[in-house]
């Protein structure tokens, strides 16, 4: 590894730096979307946009930003906020932890910093939630620190303009990246020169069809003058998710209103709220209604499949097949769950599995 970073820090010794820059700043400033979040530098709408964009689409971002916008406008907002209605502005985003760190670290800045969120990168990166990206997205783009900001966007676009074959999914090859940005970074304008670099790899040299002869840098790029545009960047392929399969009850008790249970306050969607759902891998389906009633003190009975649901998530998949039941006799015995009428379901924060289910009540 370091034989192969020193052969491509002397290749960039022979990269013309400043032209590049030049060309990659100028077509940013000529090519950039209307994105909300760039109306100003201010950090707090930096941070807020740079957290819901980890993993997510930005036309799918566009709506939430503007919403969490006006229900928490500012720092103080979003840290006073009750934590069920942050995750219920962030319903469908997915990621939920994302949320929940963000207001945590938010609260941390009123407390320590006088409510201005730090410019100072020990600082910043010692929040909760707050990573090297994040870190280095909020100092250059909101306070113009030439800081790098590394994700596989921009990984995707320098493997390609040096001709980097290295698994980007290693840990050492990010860092090995990040010391590259520092290298290469404008002191001038680092806000437009990451921003140049993520938007170049959003919208031009994209993941499978790069368009090269739409791209502002083409001739500073290795892998086109070798043709290996296609071929880069190498990643690893991931661990096939496991699979594993519910029964998601939809119950409901003589009035009509229905049981709804929180999730626990740490874990895999922290804190939010679903249907009960019977983990088939330990339970046998044919003793379901023994499992239920000896989990929630309630006997049910259960009526027909309504809908299957798969749900991915980044390790595991959700097999939930989804039963209508009712409520025969016994007394509800479980922690965090209630039955709600189906009027107010809507005031609670559901993942996106679970909101599929709403729409059969």
């Amino acid at each position: 590894m370091k034989n192969k970073e020193a052969h491509i820090h002397t290749m960039i010794d022979q990269f013309d730096r400043s032209q590049f820059r030049q060309d990659l700043i100028d077509w940013f400033y000529a090519e950039q979307r209307i994105l909300p979040w760039r109306e100003n530098q201010d950090p707090y709408r930096v941070w807020v946009s740079e957290i819901m964009l980890q993993q997510t689409q930005v036309d799918t971002v566009i709506p939430y930003f503007h919403r969490f916008m006006e229900k928490f406008p500012t720092l103080e907002a979003l840290a006073s906020a009750d934590q069920q209605d942050v995750l219920k502005a962030w319903e469908g985003l997915g990621y939920y932890s994302r949320a929940r760190n963000l207001q945590t670290a938010v609260q941390e800045v009123v407390a320590h910093y006088d409510g201005k969120v730090p410019d100072d990168p020990r600082h910043l990166g010692n929040l909760k939630g707050v990573g090297p990206y994040t870190k280095g997205a909020i100092l250059s783009i909101a306070y113009d620190r030439p800081e790098p900001a590394v994700d596989g966007n921009v990984m995707r676009v320098l493997s390609r303009l040096l001709l980097i074959d290295e698994d980007i999914a290693k840990p050492a090859v990010k860092k090995m990246f990040e010391s590259l940005v520092r290298e290469l970074i404008s002191t001038d304008d680092p806000s437009a020169f990451n921003q140049g670099l993520m938007e170049l790899g959003a919208m031009v040299c994209t993941p499978k069809t790069p368009a090269c002869m739409l791209c502002p840098v083409q001739h500073h790029c290795r892998a086109f003058a070798e043709g290996m545009e296609t071929e880069l960047p190498v990643k690893k392929k991931q661990k096939k998710q496991k699979r594993i399969p519910y029964i998601s009850l939809l119950i409901k008790d003589k009035q009509g209103n229905v049981l709804i249970e929180k999730r626990p306050e740490e874990g895999l969607l922290a804190n939010l709220w679903q249907f009960p759902m019977v983990p088939l891998l330990d339970v046998d389906k044919h003793h379901l209604n023994n499992w239920f009633y000896g989990e929630y003190g309630l006997h049910i009975k259960t009526g027909e499949q309504i809908e299957h649901i798969n749900h991915t998530f980044s390790h595991i998949i959700w097999e939930m097949d989804v039963l209508d039941a009712r409520v025969m006799g016994g007394a509800l015995d479980k922690q965090h769950a209630w039955f709600v009428s189906p009027d107010s379901l809507h005031d609670y924060p559901f993942p996106v599995s679970h909101q599929k289910i709403l729409k059969h009540i």
